[in-house]
């Protein structure tokens, strides 16, 4: 039976009568709140970090994928601010919580800044909100953590406010698709919350998918990047195997997605990065533990995606010994490409890192060029690497290095300079297919 609160938001959404708040303003929130302000949506983006904020304020974007004339004009139209006054979130009806969902040191999920979030909100939950989390994560979580937390301010669920659950789909870098032109996933525990949901994500998304309770949808994201992270890791196998036959991985992933049906491609590379494929599959492994359940699909695919930077490593060893009849000991290496994936400026979780690692402790000097990311941010992981910064790539600086590394095939990256100046290419992306009779000593990895 719908209940006064439903009728509300109703009328509500029908008059565009309400207010967002979205926490959380990076890869996700920020390109979901441009999304919105097209619509004449009033968003207020939260984010912990004041710097963040005083910079879209001014109506400039830090992320490569999103322009800063969108924030100028959402700023104009008086459509969008960003704080980091979390005592604010009692303002907006909606509030999306995009807040990262990393691993601890024991693969272990940390749900720290869900519970953050959730603890921001619940100290002003007013009456008429609806909560909605697009962070991936387990199914479960919001049952886990949100509800429980959200349940010690005394309002009642559904009575007094609603909770929903809708996975974030952004893939930085992909020029095919907008925040607003890829299907939303949208579920929820209660016919009229779902209802509420559907015509909410319906104003500024084209498509809106409707699963019949939040657990299923928590389930759908965490599927979807189980699948690419299995996938990868069967074609880096493949690879490894391949080159040892003297078979072309990329010719024959060409070759066999021409057939028209059964047959999906995935590519090989020196290892996954970015925020969801290295990290959400063990989401699922750790909650699987809960119900005595083994994951071997998911951890031997961790296994094998991990262990692509030293099998990178190993093939430069190879390269090197052969053109220059020495170990990496003392050689000088570029690594081209350090961001996770190709076109944006994103380093998180990238395969560059531990592949640096792997090649310093072996005694080589590495220096990287990335035409997105001129220093290396702090990383807790590799702290060795952060604040280096990129070095121009020229002619005459190639040539002084034994080995050019290309982890990221960016599309502005010269590589037919590269195939003339430089004396080793170890190529993990295929990025020299068109220049190979140019270079002086090719190996693919």
């Amino acid at each position: 039976m719908p209940t006064p609160l439903h009728q509300t938001l109703l009328h509500k959404i029908a008059r565009n009568d309400f207010s967002v708040g979205i926490i959380g303003l990076g890869y996700v929130g920020l390109p979901l709140a441009m999304s919105m302000t097209r619509k004449n949506i009033k968003v207020t983006g939260f984010d912990i970090d004041p710097t963040k904020c005083d910079v879209l304020n001014g109506g400039e974007s830090y992320l490569e994928t999103v322009k800063s004339a969108d924030i100028k004009s959402a700023r104009t139209a008086k459509c969008f601010e960003a704080t980091s006054d979390m005592k604010r979130l009692r303002e907006p009806d909606f509030i999306i919580i995009c807040v990262p969902t990393p691993l601890d040191a024991h693969k272990s999920p940390d749900l720290s800044y869900i519970e953050i979030s959730s603890k921001d909100i619940a100290a002003t939950l007013r009456k008429g909100q609806v909560i909605s989390l697009e962070s991936t994560t387990y199914p479960g979580t919001m049952e886990d953590i949100v509800k429980p937390i959200l349940a010690e301010t005394g309002l009642s669920l559904d009575q007094d406010y609603m909770v929903i659950y809708s996975p974030e789909r952004e893939d930085p870098g992909n020029r095919d698709f907008k925040t607003n032109t890829i299907p939303k996933v949208v579920g929820a525990d209660t016919p009229e919350s779902l209802e509420i949901a559907e015509k909410f994500y319906g104003l500024f998304i084209d498509k809106v998918v409707s699963v019949k309770n939040i657990r299923t949808a928590e389930a759908v994201k965490i599927t979807e990047n189980i699948f690419r992270a299995v996938n990868i890791a069967m074609v880096n196998e493949l690879k490894v195997i391949y080159d040892r036959m003297d078979i072309d991985v990329w010719e024959v992933v060409e070759a066999a997605k021409t057939k028209p049906f059964g047959y999906m491609p995935f590519y090989p590379g020196p290892g996954l990065g970015g925020h969801c494929i290295p990290i959400d599959p063990f989401y699922l492994t750790w909650k699987a533990r809960e119900f005595d359940t083994a994951t071997r699909f998911i951890e031997l695919a961790g296994e094998i995606n991990l262990s692509m930077p030293r099998y990178v490593a190993e093939k430069t060893m190879h390269a090197m010994n052969k053109i220059h009849k020495r170990g990496l000991n003392g050689s000088k290496i570029l690594i081209c490409g350090i961001a996770y994936k190709k076109n944006v400026n994103d380093q998180r979780e990238t395969p560059a890192f531990p592949l640096i690692k792997i090649l310093e402790e072996q005694g080589a000097q590495v220096d990287f060029h990335d035409p997105y990311i001129p220093e290396v941010l702090p990383n807790r992981h590799f702290p060795e690497i952060s604040g280096r910064k990129s070095v121009p790539l020229t002619a005459e600086g190639l040539e002084k290095y034994d080995a050019v590394l290309i982890i990221t095939d960016h599309d502005s990256i010269s590589y037919k300079d590269i195939a003339k100046s430089a004396r080793v290419i170890v190529d993990t992306r295929n990025a020299m297919k068109n220049y190979a009779t140019e270079c002086a000593a090719l190996f693919k990895a």
